[in-house]
């Protein structure tokens, strides 16, 4: 993976400049979100074979550390995507495009491969990504709806709406909802190349909350509705929070440096150190050079 943490860091010192004033009159009515946050534990992350950080790592690896998520899919999306594992088992891509470093896009941004930070106003909470290729995502809180042009200009992170709730009647809000639709594809739900439909008609719905027993915890509920599902998909996402009040943020690289993978038509190649085109897989076919003058030596 390759990170970088300039876009967060300018994203919200703009954040910061604009609404300092605004934020600092409501911080009581909203919970403390300050500071680094990342994943509980290891994510899931696969000892081998097809796959890294998993979607569902409350589900045990059986049969297969891929397989062992369950995922809700029709049949023909499960078979997309046990011919997906396949591939990545001969060494291919699968169906994964993050290879290009595009961005995961949502709802796999919530694995937290890297740190999160959260910024809270009374009209917009950003979540903040420390990997380059993510970004943030603008979550709008002032009672807007979505736009009527979110087809024509979908996005990898989609276009989010939340709203602040105060749960246990205590005049405080404790409870962050959030619906978020316009996405772009292709997308998937992480590094096993779980597919979500092609249609990009996803609906997201998360309620982001404290937990009751340690503060340092922070939940998000993700329910998940696509047409490659059977049923709505759930699954509960726990974050930490990093114990310091002077956290480090990792200045790394862009995704696209050192990025070795070439994809020509269908095919995924590999960039050897001295620059020469590889297969990726045994028996790969060479890429097509129909348009390359042939040479005889």
């Amino acid at each position: 993976m390759r990170f970088r943490v300039s876009i967060g860091a300018a994203v919200l010192a703009a954040v910061m400049t604009t609404t300092i004033g605004a934020a600092a009159a409501d911080d009581a009515k909203y919970p403390d979100l300050k500071g680094q946050w990342r994943r509980t534990g290891t994510g899931g992350l696969l000892a081998g074979g097809a796959g890294g950080l998993r979607w569902d790592e409350s589900k045990p690896p059986k049969p297969t550390p891929s397989l062992g998520q369950e995922p809700p899919l029709t049949p023909e999306y499960q078979a997309i995507y046990e011919a997906n594992l396949a591939d990545m088992e001969k060494g291919g891509q699968g169906i994964d495009p993050t290879y290009s470093c595009v961005s995961p896009g949502m709802p796999r941004v919530m694995i937290a491969y890297a740190a999160l930070e959260f910024v809270v106003t009374p009209e917009t909470t950003y979540i903040l990504f420390e990997r380059d290729h993510d970004h943030y995502r603008r979550v709008y809180t002032d009672g807007r709806d979505f736009p009527a042009n979110m087809a024509s200009e979908p996005r990898f992170l989609g276009y989010s709406i939340g709203k602040w709730l105060d749960a246990d009647g205590d005049g405080r809000y404790d409870t962050l909802t959030i619906e978020t639709r316009g996405l772009k594809g292709p997308r998937v739900y992480d590094a096993t190349g779980i597919p979500l439909h092609a249609d990009n008609e996803t609906i997201i719905q998360e309620r982001i909350y404290l937990d009751k027993a340690n503060a340092n915890l922070l939940h998000d509920d993700i329910t998940t509705i696509d047409h490659a599902l059977t049923r709505p998909w759930v699954v509960n996402k726990v974050y930490r929070r990093v114990a310091t009040d002077k956290p480090i943020w990792w200045d790394h690289s862009v995704c696209g440096e050192g990025n070795a993978h070439v994809g020509i038509g269908k095919e995924v190649y590999y960039l050897n150190g001295d620059g020469l085109l590889m297969p990726a897989m045994k028996d790969q076919p060479p890429p097509d050079l129909r348009y390359f003058k042939k040479y005889n030596r």
